[in-house]
């Protein structure tokens, strides 16, 4: 099993998954939006087709951190 801390720009929150789960998978049963950004695995940007490998295929064992981060191109300085 494996801890993952799901969450995007303002919420993040704690699961426990298995290894054979899908990023996709663990995104969606937890109600993450993963479309309205930049998907990091442990801070790395992820790319296109990663979401559908499992959790083992990224060889994570423990835990890590699965984000969908926004950026602001407009904020205001």
């Amino acid at each position: 099993m494996i801890r993952v801390t799901l969450g995007n720009n303002t919420t993040r929150k704690n699961v426990i998954v298995d290894s054979s789960t899908t990023l996709r998978q663990a995104l969606e049963t937890n109600g993450i939006d993963y479309a309205h950004g930049a998907m990091m695995l442990d801070g790395v940007t992820l790319q296109p087709g990663a979401l559908d490998k499992t959790f083992a295929e990224f060889g994570i064992a423990e835990s890590c951190y699965l984000l969908s981060v926004q950026k602001a191109d407009n904020a205001a300085a």
